[in-house]
């Protein structure tokens, strides 16, 4: 990172974590890598990983509704469609669609209203969610519940991220240690055709294939990728910011952590 750089995310107005290096590690730059933050849409990457290791078959259908059950107590709560990036789950309410294209529409639009179709799809194992990122060798983050899931979040239960432990998630994935070849392949197919670019895209080159899933609620923004150069070995980043700056700045400095990456790609 530059210098310039530097001097911004330790300028920032909060928690500013950075990790970048190979498949791996060790990291080429990491500041405040351990630092925990509320985990946003990032915690449905894991939840993907889960459901391509725990269910045979993904073209089931699955009834699309707004009552899902809470992790606390067994309450139910719903999602507002105010708050969703995909109107195009919501226009489907009442129908069945295939369990992969609710996958899809998680990563891809974010929908918050599919990540809790699939996670009841999963049975609301969280256990199984969590076993991912045990096995991608993350120690801090953790899933917990689902997304808007206010009567969990109001008994403090929570799902949290760090930068360290998102690279080490994005990694294991992007290198096959989480599935099988295909399963591999297929998820991140998925990542790839990530829909909201807005930060990291921002600061790579068009061609470039990346995987990535970013994550936002008001004061925080987040994104993880494995970054697949043509001219150097890949490469995973995560940015995790919380903290008083608007979206769009906070979007801005994102986007430099990737451009300023993307130039160090090929240093040893």
């Amino acid at each position: 990172m530059t210098p310039d750089l530097e001097a911004e995310l330790t300028a920032f107005p909060g928690i500013a974590s950075v990790w970048f290096g190979p498949f791996g590690g060790p990291a080429r730059f990491a500041r405040a890598e351990h630092e925990t933050h509320y985990a946003a849409s990032t915690m449905k990457v894991g939840v993907m990983v889960a459901v391509w290791r725990t269910i045979a078959d993904l073209d089931r259908p699955v009834p699309v509704h707004n009552e899902h059950k809470s992790a606390a107590g067994g309450a139910v709560f719903g999602n507002d469609p105010a708050d969703d990036g995909d109107p195009v789950v919501w226009r489907r309410m009442g129908s069945e669609v295939p369990l992969r294209w609710l996958v899809e529409r998680m990563i891809v639009r974010s929908s918050n209203l599919a990540t809790n179709l699939v996670l009841g799809a999963l049975g609301n194992d969280f256990e199984a969610v969590n076993r991912v990122w045990r096995d991608a060798g993350a120690t801090r983050a953790h899933t917990d519940r689902g997304i808007e899931d206010v009567p969990a979040r109001e008994a403090g239960i929570t799902n949290e991220v760090t930068a360290a432990d998102l690279c080490l998630l994005m990694g294991a994935l992007a290198a096959g240690k989480l599935a099988g070849e295909q399963a591999t392949r297929e998820m991140l197919d998925i990542l790839c055709a990530q829909e909201w670019r807005d930060d990291f895209a921002l600061g790579l080159p068009d061609n470039v294939r990346a995987a990535v899933k970013n994550g936002w609620i008001t004061g925080v923004r987040h994104s993880a990728a494995a970054i697949f150069p043509n001219d150097a070995e890949p490469y995973v980043l995560a940015v995790c910011t919380t903290g008083d700056l608007p979206d769009e700045r906070a979007c801005g400095l994102l986007t430099r952590v990737a451009e300023a990456s993307w130039a160090q790609r090929d240093l040893p």
